[in-house]
């Protein structure tokens, strides 16, 4: 799930990984082949739209060590998270080869007609980051063909969202954990949300809803908090949104990566100074290197 990226990775993975343009070309003849588009038009506007959207460049290779923190779940909850492109992997990728990870951004139309985007809340009986709010993922498996295969299978584990509904339709830039974990956010459209029946997997998620995706680009209910990283600051935005008298706090990766994903939708920049870091190499990388 998005929110520390963590897993637990007591064997090496071996990945079957496709490389990005071949997940490009095989998920455009998919859609087209094997999946309905039913929906509004709205909807499929947007997917026309994704399909010719082209993140940048980013190396495929994984390695077998692993530098992020052990979680049981195996999911991905992080308080720190960034584009790849803004970290030490684009800097030297021969020395970062990160585990790797995706999330699903499942997007859908609301009844006011706008895109809204389904988010879970973590299990109070986890034993860390119990309650944080996530995005149905968690890492990679042996038999996943590509990201968006990890990200509906982590989906159908956790909220029951059938993977026959979700019409994946783009990637974005990976965002790299607070562990060093690569997080492959992907985006996917539920034409039918009515045929969505959430059947929530106690051990893992307490509650799931949605929210305007908008939200994530309008500086409203936003805070922000200023860290550094080897001299260089950035900045780590959190989002109040209440539903239905509940109130979530929307923070950390999961936020970086929803504000990401709202600016490609709607194509423009946030109201905000997003502000991600200038990262710098450290001289040593150990098992224990975090961004902090």
């Amino acid at each position: 799930m998005v929110s520390i990226l963590r897993a637990l990775l007591s064997t090496p993975l071996l990945l079957p990984r496709a490389s990005l343009s071949k997940f490009m070309d095989s998920s455009s003849s998919s859609c087209s082949s094997n999946f309905h588009e039913g929906g509004s038009q709205k909807l499929r506007a947007l997917a026309q739209q994704l399909r010719f959207y082209k993140p940048p460049p980013f190396s495929e290779e994984v390695d077998e060590q692993s530098n992020e923190e052990e979680c049981g779940s195996g999911k991905v909850v992080s308080q720190v998270g960034f584009p790849e492109s803004a970290t030490p992997v684009a800097q030297n990728p021969e020395k970062f080869r990160p585990k790797r990870a995706a999330v699903l951004i499942c997007l859908f139309e609301g009844d006011a007609g706008d895109l809204r985007v389904i988010l879970t809340k973590r299990s109070s009986k986890l034993s860390s980051h119990s309650g944080e709010v996530a995005l149905p993922g968690g890492k990679a498996e042996e038999g996943d063909k590509d990201d968006g295969d990890t990200a509906k299978r982590e989906a159908k584990e956790e909220i029951g969202l059938d993977p026959e509904l979700v019409n994946v339709v783009t990637v974005l830039e990976p965002f790299l954990s607070k562990h060093l974990l690569r997080v492959v956010p992907v985006i996917g459209i539920l034409h039918d949300k009515k045929a969505f029946k959430p059947v929530l997997n106690p051990a893992e998620v307490d509650a799931v809803f949605d929210a305007p995706l908008e939200m994530f680009l309008k500086d409203e209910n936003r805070n922000q908090e200023e860290r550094e990283w080897m001299g260089e600051k950035y900045l780590i935005h959190y989002f109040d949104y209440e539903t239905e008298h509940t109130n979530y706090l929307i923070w950390g990766l999961t936020a970086g990566i929803l504000i990401r994903a709202a600016s490609v939708v709607y194509k423009r920049e946030p109201a905000f100074m997003e502000q991600n870091p200038k990262f710098k190499v450290p001289k040593v990388l150990t098992k224990d290197t975090v961004m902090r």
